[in-house]
């Protein structure tokens, strides 16, 4: 995990990179899509900022953990117990996520990407695409137990050496990275779909998004599973954070590269 004890300009830079990264957890990209294509029937001028909403209530709850975590940090003793148990379920959602996925895309019909965290959302919130729903859809993201651990992390971290201060620097860090990855999200789907593609071609930019989804899903459990047994595998925190950004980046421009390509109208190909 990245050393939040010393807050410098590094540091602080190694975080956004981590929220960059976060950004394309499978869970993020399936119901950003899901949302948008939502918001572009319902609120078509909100639809290119639906990922930016998300991430924005994803971050309020990350910052409300790490700043609530930093308030008690010095009495606050983490189990050993605990920790290894949270690595390993995040190990099994992520299989879970890329199985559901694999699933969906080689049923016939229309594919739609799936998440598990979109099951915990009350439905008339993750029906609506009104801003503040949307809002409340990441706040919830922000809660489940594996992002919410890693804000009590930091926040404990940051809390024992630079108090609240230094839980809200770390929290603004995440944010800033975070809601840069999810608005790119929203903003290539929206321009597909303001591209006036037709549902064929709209079917085929999602399952490519599905794919996605199972790359990410089994690559990062793999990676995760792959440390657990080999310990010299992990990487050092910067080396895996500029791997997240690189990866980010690769993801985003096969996201662009898919949306032209499904806007070309056949005739023109």
């Amino acid at each position: 995990m990245t050393d939040v004890t010393i807050l410098n300009a590094s540091a602080l830079g190694l975080i956004a990179l981590l929220g960059l990264r976060h950004g394309l957890d499978p869970d993020h990209v399936a119901v950003i899509d899901n949302l948008t294509f939502q918001a572009a029937e319902q609120r078509p001028r909100l639809a290119p900022w639906t990922g930016t909403l998300f991430a924005v209530g994803h971050s309020l709850s990350v910052a409300l953990v790490a700043i609530g975590v930093a308030v008690f940090a010095a009495s606050l003793v983490w189990p050993v117990w605990a920790t290894e148990a949270v690595d390993w379920a995040i190990i099994g959602l992520l299989v879970l996520v890329g199985v559901l996925n694999l699933t969906a895309l080689r049923r016939v019909g229309v594919y739609t990407p799936v998440g598990w965290r979109q099951k915990i959302v009350p439905k008339a919130l993750r029906s609506s695409s009104h801003p503040l729903a949307i809002v409340g859809v990441g706040f919830i993201f922000g809660l489940v137990f594996d992002t919410a651990t890693q804000a009590a992390a930091w926040g404990a971290a940051a809390g024992a050496a630079q108090g609240v201060q230094g839980a809200v620097l770390v929290a603004g860090a995440f944010a800033v990275g975070m809601i840069a990855t999810d608005t790119a999200d929203s903003q290539i789907v929206a321009r597909l779909l303001r591209a006036g593609g037709d549902p064929a071609r709209v079917q085929r930019y999602r399952r490519a998004v599905g794919w996605l989804i199972v790359v990410l899903s089994f690559g990062m459990a793999g990676y995760a599973l792959l440390t657990k047994v080999v310990a010299a595998a992990e990487l050092p925190g910067p080396a895996f954070t500029t791997l997240g950004c690189v990866m980010a980046a690769a993801v985003v421009l096969l996201l662009v590269l898919a949306r032209r390509k499904a806007a070309i109208p056949e005739a023109v190909r």
